[in-house]
């Protein structure tokens, strides 16, 4: 993997966010998971590059983002969207993801993981997180569409991306 400058990514998050997804991985060797996430978004904040995601609690991942400062979201490519049908749909409480869909762990000289699969990574390191909340909504429609049949509200995690792989 190459390192990159993030500014000088040209990708269209839109399109890789909503219809590529992306991998959220966060732990270290010792002990990580990762799922698929179609929601977030890259921008500038703080006068800083980052990304936020957002992850519900009761996601198995979410143990792993609250322990750590450190995440990574990671992009495979369309080619590889079996993959992410698995990471999104099983738990790796119930099964172990890399062995059930042959992903390699990649691990950062910060000892962060990405994946050998992944065409694009962004190694992360957290700045904010917060709950969303059902007073925060503007448009009460989001609540009922998103969160009263679906489970709880996500947890938002806004991050500097301290680097870029591809």
């Amino acid at each position: 993997m190459e390192r990159i400058e993030p500014n000088k990514l040209t990708e269209n998050f839109f399109e890789n966010i909503s219809n590529e997804w992306m991998l959220i991985t966060a732990g270290d060797k010792e002990k990580f998971n990762t799922m698929t996430a179609s929601w977030g978004g890259i921008g500038f904040l703080w006068n800083k590059p980052v990304a936020f995601i957002f992850v519900r609690p009761e996601r198995y991942t979410f143990e792993f983002l609250e322990k750590g400062d450190y995440f990574t979201v990671s992009f495979l490519g369309m080619e590889n969207k079996d993959i992410h049908k698995i990471c999104g749909k099983k738990s790796g409480r119930d099964i172990d993801k890399v062995k059930e869909t042959g992903l390699v762990p990649h691990f950062t000289e910060m000892g962060n993981v990405c994946f050998e699969q992944s065409r694009i990574t962004l190694e992360c390191k957290k700045l904010y997180t917060d709950q969303i909340k059902k007073e925060g909504f503007a448009d009460p429609e989001y609540i009922d569409r998103w969160y009263n049949t679906h489970g709880n509200f996500h947890q938002m995690y806004v991050a500097e991306i301290v680097n870029a792989w591809i």
